[in-house]
């Protein structure tokens, strides 16, 4: 006996559902770090949970994901005293300037 549509349509819906929540806890896209022309690393669909270290400090930052970002000059995405993180919102690029140190970490900025 075939199966019948309906339920044929609660199977599809029901593996859009996890499919989609399992993809909540990634960002989507890429995040581009450079030291001045050098490419230091890309950073695919990142967990959108935690603190992210950068592999060596750089100087500017491309936001290819569907998420902000918060920069940090610290390695643990910590405000040093003084300092402050940068928001860098979906689609956009921060070039630090000498005065403030390179980006060494970033997290991504709350809903």
């Amino acid at each position: 006996m075939p199966p019948s549509r309906t339920l044929a349509a609660l199977v599809g819906v029901t593996l859009l559902g996890v499919a989609l929540t399992a993809c909540q806890d990634r960002a989507s896209g890429q995040i581009v770090a450079r030291s001045g022309v050098r490419v230091v690393e890309t950073i695919s669909n990142p967990p959108i949970n935690g603190c992210h270290r950068f592999s060596a400090g750089v100087t500017h930052v491309d936001n290819q994901t569907q998420n902000s970002l918060l920069l940090y000059t610290t390695p643990d995405c910590t405000v040093p005293p003084g300092g402050q993180s940068v928001y860098l919102d979906i689609g956009a690029s921060d070039q630090v300037t000498t005065a403030s140190g390179l980006w060494r970490s970033f997290s991504f900025a709350p809903d």
